[in-house]
């Protein structure tokens, strides 16, 4: 499961490198992950520090830290 996330967390990194930050909603919708698998690798990119979120309206919006 570690493996998968991992991987989860590289097609979430590479999306947000090449489109800029993103609502979860839009992640959920745009990448090829289960709803499920981007809340995870939310989290794995997160705990290594590569992203933040910022609350905008009732959206969570994710960012990469440059």
């Amino acid at each position: 499961m570690e493996n998968s996330i991992g991987t989860a967390a590289g097609v979430l990194w590479r999306y947000l490198n090449q489109h800029g930050s993103a609502s979860v909603a839009k992640l959920k919708k745009d990448v090829q992950l289960t709803p499920a698998m981007v809340e995870r690798a939310i989290g794995w990119l997160a705990r290594e520090g590569k992203v933040h979120e910022v609350k905008s309206g009732k959206s969570t919006v994710i960012k990469l830290k440059h």
